[in-house]
């Protein structure tokens, strides 16, 4: 038996003070985060996390695995790097609604276009914490905060239609309270060749507390939540008595007997743009779940593949002498 298959979730617990607000989502994050690697059957030492900055970007201190504690929204590129220069390890990105989305954005986009076998964790707390409640890019309009006193008249973006437009190959949404339902997401976005984005809805209890109760929260989950689970029916309520069907014009509530069967694998995605634009105080439920799944190269082997080729036909070649190529100045 390998080491990979003995471990458990104490493997992962680091020796670091988790320095997070009492009832902060992220302690439940934390944990799902640590019992799926104990799980996935890979060596410890080939897990990497890599953050950037805010409340969600401590992560790599509190996971007994390599970490970079990066700079604001860069964690992409820096994971991309990383990569590229070593594709056998298993690299995990987490970022935050502000750190991945405003300043990191362009970084984000750009690696779900590339389809680097990377898993992008966005905890989406529609906030910024770590600098003390500032509106962030997923704020809804009309919050107030100390940037906003009187109210934000940005319209949000929606993470989910973010990356569905930047191509990212699996892309799903999961909440922090939901234990099973995040880690059978994460499992599912590990064993993905390609760009993994899982948004996870998770609460800030100082400057946000309570966001997302009234889709989330224990008393009405059942009506308000859709699990989209590739292959199965578009099923939800108590009684799992409703369902979806789409139409062509919108999407409506049937009975669950007459519901449609998801299909994350399509690969114009039109029908996961639909489901994921739908307001959170319509009628509809708001889905979670696997958006999209579909297959495409994976840009790092792709490059691997490229340069073997120039080497084949080209030779090992030498920085010296590419830096001597071409046109020369000497410099008395």
């Amino acid at each position: 038996m390998s080491e990979a298959a003995t471990l458990t979730k104490k493997d992962f617990v680091s020796d670091q003070e988790v320095r997070w607000c009492p009832g902060c989502g992220d302690y439940a994050i934390l944990n799902g985060v640590q019992q799926v690697f104990a799980s996935l059957g890979v060596p410890k030492e080939q897990f990497v996390l890599i953050s950037g900055i805010g409340c969600s970007s401590r992560f790599p201190y509190y996971l007994d695995t390599y970490g970079f504690h990066t700079i604001h929204g860069r964690a992409p590129a820096l994971a991309s790097g990383v990569k590229i220069a070593n594709p056998d390890l298993d690299v995990w990105v987490v970022t935050g609604d502000g750190d991945g989305l405003s300043i990191g954005g362009n970084h984000l986009i750009h690696a779900m276009r590339r389809n680097l076998n990377l898993k992008v964790l966005l905890f989406n707390n529609r906030i910024y914490g770590l600098t003390k409640g500032q509106y962030s890019p997923t704020s809804e309009p009309g919050k107030k905060t100390p940037s906003t006193p009187f109210g934000s008249l940005d319209e949000p973006f929606n993470p989910i239609a973010v990356a569905l437009g930047a191509g990212s190959t699996f892309v799903a949404r999961t909440v922090d309270t939901r234990l099973p339902h995040l880690k059978s997401v994460l499992e599912a976005a590990h064993a993905h060749k390609g760009f993994a984005f899982v948004e996870i809805l998770q609460n800030c209890v100082i400057f946000n507390d309570g966001a997302f109760d009234h889709i989330a929260g224990r008393e009405v989950r059942d009506d308000r939540l859709v699990d989209l689970r590739p292959g199965e029916q578009l099923t939800f309520g108590k009684e799992a008595n409703k369902g979806l069907r789409f139409t062509p014009d919108s999407i409506e509530v049937v009975a669950s007997e007459d519901a449609d069967t998801w299909d994350s694998s399509r690969p114009a995605g039109a029908r996961a743009f639909r489901i994921c634009q739908g307001s959170e105080h319509e009628d509809l439920p708001v889905p979670v779940g696997i958006f999209r799944a579909v297959e495409r190269p994976v840009l790092e082997d792709m490059i691997h593949e490229q340069i073997g080729q120039a080497t084949e036909s080209l030779g090992e070649g030498s920085l010296e002498s590419l830096l001597a190529a071409g046109e020369t100045w000497q410099v008395d």
